[in-house]
C-alpha cells in the first residue's frame, strides 16, 4: 500500500503566496509522475500542474507563471507553490501520485485533499 499525506492550505488574501505539501509513504519503488489536482464547489476536479520522472512539468493555463511544482525524489516529496493567489483559485487540492508499488507495476494514489480559501 501507498499512503499520501498533504499538509499546508489555508486561507490567505489575493495576492498573496501559500505552499502545499505532499509525501508518499509505503511501498514504493518509483513514483513516476506526482500531480496536484483542485476541485471547487460546484466543479469538477481538474488538473493544476504535474511533475513526471525526469522532472518535466505541465501547468494549467490559468496558473502558469504563478504556480510551482518541485518536486524531491530523495524524500518521495512534493510541493505545489502559489502566488499571487486569486478568489478563483479556491479550491480542495489534492496530490496524485502515480507509483510502482511493485517492481513491475502500479497504481495511483490520491491525498486526503488541503482547503485553499483565498478572499478578496
Amino acid at each position: 500500500q501507498v499512503q499520501l499525506v498533504e499538509s499546508g492550505g489555508g486561507l490567505v488574501q489575493a495576492g498573496g503566496s501559500l505552499g502545499l505539501f505532499c509525501e508518499a509513504s509505503g511501498n514504493i519503488f518509483r513514483i513516476i509522475q506526482f500531480a496536484w489536482y483542485r476541485q471547487a464547489p460546484g466543479k469538477e476536479r481538474e488538473l493544476v500542474a504535474s511533475i513526471n520522472a525526469g522532472g518535466g512539468s505541465n501547468y494549467a493555463d490559468s496558473v502558469r507563471g504563478r504556480f510551482t511544482i518541485p518536486r524531491d525524489n530523495a524524500k518521495n516529496m512534493v510541493s505545489l507553490q502559489m502566488s499571487s493567489l486569486k478568489p478563483e483559485d479556491t479550491a480542495v487540492y489534492f496530490c496524485n501520485a502515480r507509483v510502482y508499488d511493485t517492481p513491475s507495476s502500479w497504481g495511483d494514489y490520491w491525498g486526503q485533499g488541503a482547503q485553499v480559501t483565498v478572499s478578496s
